[in-house]
């Protein structure tokens, strides 16, 4: 299976990591970063697994190499795609709604892969935010929530939006979206909610 650790800024630390910590799950994976020809090496590819980091310097890196064409070409051939965090919100047609700092800027736009035809927010959390602001006193957080932010981005975008809890897992194979793992909430026009917990099928909307 292809790696692809360009969310981080140390391809080789965040490969060794993934395999020493367990999460190749015995699949024998390949750095992309190590490779020639990276076109060459995802046409090749049994499989791509895309690790997390900042989504921004993901998406610019896979512009710059030309990847986001022959990765989407495989996946909607049948190559299996993994995304973690930052890979998840390649998924989508865009990054909009990821969590992270624009750390750098995509020459070619915020657009993503378009394997699904909805957005993603990983790490969704809906509750009460608090900072840290001396010791053995805590603030409450004055900035806008998630749900303020996700609502911001259905104010200027196409819905849905569905929000991964921590850990969830969402598959899908044969035509059909299960989340395996976990709690999703799904976020439409006009700020309606769905809430979703594990194992459950959900109705969400193809890419063409």
């Amino acid at each position: 299976m292809l790696f692809v650790p360009w969310a981080l800024r140390d391809g080789d630390a965040y490969l060794r990591a993934v395999v020493e910590r367990g999460f190749a799950a015995g699949i024998v994976l390949e750095g992309i970063h190590r490779t020639a020809d990276p076109r060459r090496a995802v046409e090749e590819a049994d499989g791509i697994y895309v690790g997390g980091g900042n989504s921004f310097r993901l998406l610019a890196a896979m512009q710059r190499h030309g990847l986001l064409d022959p990765i989407r070409r495989r996946v909607r051939g049948g190559m299996p795609y993994l995304g973690v965090s930052a890979g998840t919100n390649l998924a989508c047609p865009s990054i909009r709604t990821t969590n992270d700092m624009p750390i750098v800027e995509p020459p070619q736009g915020l657009g993503a892969l378009g394997l699904i035809a909805f957005q993603i927010n990983p790490h969704y959390y809906s509750g009460p935010v608090q900072i840290e602001d001396d010791p053995g006193r805590w603030t409450a957080h004055c900035g806008e929530t998630r749900d303020e932010r996700i609502s911001e981005f259905l104010e200027e975008n196409a819905g849905p939006v569905l929000g991964l809890r921590e850990g969830a897992i969402l598959t899908l194979e044969e035509g059909r979206f299960k989340l395996a793992f976990e709690k999703a909430r799904l976020i439409g026009p006009g700020s309606e909610v769905q809430e979703f917990v594990a194992p459950c099928d959900l109705e969400l909307p193809f890419a063409e």
